[in-house]
């Protein structure tokens, strides 16, 4: 794994527009990857359940550089980028190293977010397997009837909540 992971900020909407420009127009060895982490989940649509991908931080792509000179004079080239996080203009840094870990434990390979599944006990939540296993501590909401779990991530330094597909098999 690269040690370099920056996150970089963009309009809604735009994210596969801009994953695809930096693949086009941004110098190889410069960029090391460019993608948007996504999570699988369960929508319910003409009475049956789907699986679905979606974009777990929706307005933000990220990129695994080791050349943060050259990817800033890079990145000029691509149309729509709103700014790149810590960046006053002057300068670019990457997220945490611990959040870059998580993320690629979260998301593995591919950076896609499996669907968990577990169950509930009295108050406790007890995940069986996938992504959220050991992160039952972090969820802090779960919606069975649209199979999902609110967990709270740190990154860029803040706590945020991400939305993951999640299975309840049984509730005790």
């Amino acid at each position: 794994m690269y040690d370099n992971w920056y996150a970089v900020q963009v309009r809604c909407g735009k994210e596969e527009k801009i994953v695809r420009a930096c693949d086009i127009l941004v110098d190889r060895h410069v960029l090391n990857e460019c993608f948007i982490p996504r999570c699988k989940k369960k929508k319910k649509f003409r009475g049956q359940w789907h699986i679905i991908d979606d974009i777990l931080f929706k307005g933000y792509v990220f990129m695994i550089s080791d050349h943060v000179d050259d990817l800033f004079n890079e990145l000029k080239k691509i149309p729509d980028l709103t700014k790149l996080l810590g960046n006053d203009g002057k300068d670019i840094f990457p997220i945490y190293k611990e959040e870059a870990m998580f993320l690629a434990r979260f998301g593995g390979d591919e950076h896609i977010v499996e669907i968990s599944s577990g169950y509930i006990e009295g108050d406790n939540i007890f995940i069986t397997n996938g992504p959220l296993v050991g992160q039952e501590g972090n969820i802090v909401k779960i919606d069975r009837h649209r199979r999902m779990a609110y967990v709270e991530v740190s990154l860029f330094g803040q706590v945020t909540t991400v939305h993951v597909g999640l299975e309840i098999i049984s509730k005790v």
